[in-house]
Formats: C-alpha cells, structure tokens, sequence
C-alpha cells in the first residue's frame, strides 16, 4: 500500500467524527435550553423555535470548524499523540469557532438564535469532540497493532541512540510504525531483533527495494558530516526524513535574532520566564496547590497515620534538595524507608524492590503518594507544581561535571511532576534523557504545557510501571 493512501483513511474517518460530535453538540444544547431541567433556572419566554433552524445553522458551522482543525494540523496522522497532546489544542479552536459561529448569527437577521444555545454550544462541543477524538486515537493505535497501514521505517545509525530509538518503536505497536532494518556506519544492527541492511551508501538502494516511508536519523553530535552525506544521497527520493537531535542541537534551538541599534545579535540563551510569566505560574501554583491540599486533607491525614503506625520511626523525611538559581531547600515526603536506610551506602537512588522500603512505602512510591506533601513545599515557594525533578546536592555536583548544560534546569523552580517523568523517564532513568527534557520544558514554558503535563501525570501515576 502506498504511503498516500496509508496517511488518507484515518484522518479522513476523524473529519467525519469531528462533523458528527459537532452536529451531536448542537442538538444536545437545544436539548439543554428548551427541554431539559434547565428550563426550571432559565425559563423559555419567546416559545420554542424550530430544531430544523439550528440544523440549518450547523452546515453552516461545521464545514468552517472542521477547515480551523485542518488548519490546526489536527488531520494529519498522529501515532505519537496523547489525548492531552489534542485536548487544549481543541479548546482553544473552539473557543474561535465560537467566535465564527456569533458574528455569523449576528449578520442572520432571518432567524433569532438563542444566546444561551451558544454559550451551551461552546461547552457541549467541547465534550462531544473530545469524546470523538479520544475514541478515534483509540481505534488509531488498535488499527496500528493489528499491522494495519503500518508506515515502514529504516533507522540510520548506531550506538546508544540508535538502539533506544529502535527499542522504543519496537515495544510500542501503537505508534504505527514497522521497523525494517537499520543502516549505520559499523557492521552491526543497533537492536539484533531488526536486520543491518547495509551502510549508509547503500540507503538510496534500501528506500526504493524496500519500499521505505520513513528514514530516522539518530546519529551522536560529532555525525555532522555523517548526517549531510545521508540527506544529500536521499535527494530524489520520495522518502521522509525526520533527525533525532542530539543534545547540542536541542540545547541550540532557542536561537533568535534580535536588532540593536542597527546592529543584528544572535540571542543565543533568553531568561527562562519573563517577570509576567513567573507571575503567571506562581500565582497558578499558589492556588491550585491550596485547593488540592484541600481537598485530599482526608486522604493525606489516613495516609500519615499509615506509615505512623506500620514502622517505626517519624511520619515525614525531610531531605536537602536544589532548587531555583542553585539554592538548597528541604524537600517534605512521606517517609516510605526505614529511618537507617541510608546508614551504610550513604546517597543512592532507590531501585527496584529496594529493601530498605516499608510494605506501606512501596505502595506510597508505586503511585506517587509519598509526594504529596510536597504540595507544602509548593505553597511555601520552594517548588512548583511542574518543572525539573530536585535532585540532592550529591548528584548535582556529579552530574554538571558529566551531563552538558545540567545546571539549565535551575532556571526554574523545580517540580513535583515534569516534562521527562510524564514521557516514561522516572526512576533510574538515564539521566542525561532526563536533562534534555527537562531542558526543552524549560525553553518552551507556557500555562497550557502545564495543564498539559499534570493531565498526562495522572495517567503516568495509575498506569506507570517504573515508579519505585
């Protein structure tokens, strides 16, 4: 099957769950407002209109709102979304769409609608196509591991890179890809369950005899020349090309140009927030922080009375941890170890089935709920809700003479979830990944990344496997 008619089905099937979750949503708000238990709080004065006039009304709007998703880029296919990745993507269209759909019912003067069906429209259509778009991702990674419309894929490199690239695509059937082989410069496959199909010169070959729809570069940073050779011997090809940066080209992606006087600067490395945005987030922080609190006081106070009387020793640990500009701080968890527990092997990461961890600790680490007195530490201005993981003075001083640019995570306050944890990498995961996620959430901060994160945290917290 060729690579046009295999990016053309679902796309086009998810255009057609968009129209009917937005025809859904206009009939259940006329529903809402004239014949629902609404009407008791807001009564229907000026009789009841036509349902054929909404109807009408919505083949005006939905071919308008499905052209913004286009727009959006929300039909192409997807493979590597979340739900969430869509989610405050879709509010925001909407909240146009809502703006198209007033002005052209402004312009209408044939028929009255109601302002109250509009406001339930925005909130309505927000439910039904998250609904249909949820279903349809679902039916998107079940038809991926069924070995439908698989786009066929040659890895071109070696080393570390290369092999978790290839291990990752390889374990996870829903993203639609099929691995067929590698191609790199040493006379080994980067995973032995996938062929060596040649080197590098032999990649022109390797696209058109097999049929390739995607090429995936992962090669280190000293494979410049490397990298530009493969590209230049691909011209002709109607092949893909997609480049996993490495970890200086990521570090470089905020360059910008930037005018003074007359005179061109490349503005290499920015302030992590603006004073407005640290405002932002503080004051986000500060409230959503008091509110869970709030709310999960029952479950915290069961929780310390748990590890009270299950082991002995006090309910809360308390550790030195650094935070924003470098600066110390003690970070509050439940105690999930015994008191001695680092007595004899001084600082270490936990493991897996660590012995040193209490029956109820294992419970607590395994769904993260050791942590959550940390929402003390957020209120008092140590941490924030998303950002880097805080790591211990013993680590740091090792890792920013190892790990490139480590020290960048210090621009921000750090987090009781983040960027690298929310993508799989918690627990000994290797830390210089950890660091380039931590990076591109540091230079790529918003409000909605945030929102966006702490969504996907609550799915990493119940389904995760590599929490301990």
């Amino acid at each position: 099957m060729s690579k046009r008619r295999k990016d053309i089905l679902l796309p086009i099937a998810t255009a057609v769950v968009d129209a009917l979750a937005i025809e859904a949503a206009f009939l259940l708000s006329y529903w809402l407002r004239f014949s629902s238990p609404l009407t008791s709080v807001f009564s229907v004065t000026k009789g009841y209109p036509p349902l054929e006039a909404y109807l009408f009304g919505s083949l005006f709007v939905i071919p308008v709102w499905l052209w913004l998703f286009s727009r959006r880029g929300m039909y192409a296919t997807r493979r590597t979304l979340h739900f969430s990745d869509e989610f405050f993507a879709l509010v925001r269209l909407v909240f146009v769409g809502m703006l198209v759909v007033m002005a052209a019912a402004f312009f209408y003067r044939t028929f009255s609608y109601s302002r109250i069906v509009f406001a339930l429209l925005g909130l309505t259509s927000i439910l039904t196509v998250s609904l249909g778009r949820w279903s349809m991702l679902r039916f998107e990674q079940w038809w991926y591991r069924q070995g439908r419309d698989l786009q066929r894929v040659v890895v071109a490199g070696s080393g570390a890179i290369a092999t978790r690239l290839v291990a990752s695509l390889r374990h996870n059937p829903g993203l639609g890809y099929q691995v067929v082989g590698t191609v790199s410069t040493e006379g080994s496959s980067a995973d032995q369950a996938v062929p060596r199909l040649g080197s590098i010169e032999d990649l022109p070959r390797i696209v058109a005899d097999q049929h390739i729809d995607l090429v995936l570069l992962a090669f280190g940073e000293t494979d410049h020349a490397t990298v530009n050779r493969l590209v230049r011997s691909c011209d002709g090809l109607n092949v893909e090309l997609m480049m996993l940066p490495d970890l200086v080209e990521l570090l470089t992606s905020r360059v910008r140009v930037r005018e003074i006087d007359g005179m061109p600067f490349l503005r290499i490395k920015g302030v992590a927030l603006t004073p407005f945005d640290a405002f932002v987030k503080r004051t986000f922080d500060l409230v959503a922080a008091v509110l869970i609190l709030l709310l999960i006081s029952p479950v915290f106070l069961l929780l310390a009375l748990l590890v009270k009387l299950t082991s002995r020793g006090p309910v809360f640990y308390f550790q030195e941890r650094i935070g924003l500009d470098g600066e110390p701080f003690q970070v509050m968890k439940f105690r999930s170890m015994r008191t001695d527990a680092e007595s004899s092997t001084g600082p270490v990461w936990a493991a897996k089935n660590d012995p040193r961890t209490t029956p109820v600790g294992k419970f607590l680490r395994r769904f993260s709920l050791d942590e959550l007195p940390q929402l003390l530490n957020v209120i008092r201005g140590d941490m924030s809700l998303v950002g880097p993981r805080p790591e211990r003075p013993h680590f740091v001083e090792q890792f920013r003479r190892e790990i490139p640019k480590y020290l960048e995570r210090h621009r921000v306050r750090t987090g009781m979830t983040g960027w690298a944890q929310v993508n799989g990498l918690r627990g000994n995961a290797p830390i210089d990944e950890r660091t380039r996620y931590d990076i591109y959430y540091v230079e790529n901060w918003s409000l909605v990344f945030d929102l966006k994160i702490i969504s996907k945290t609550i799915r990493a917290v119940l389904f995760g496997e590599d929490a301990y």
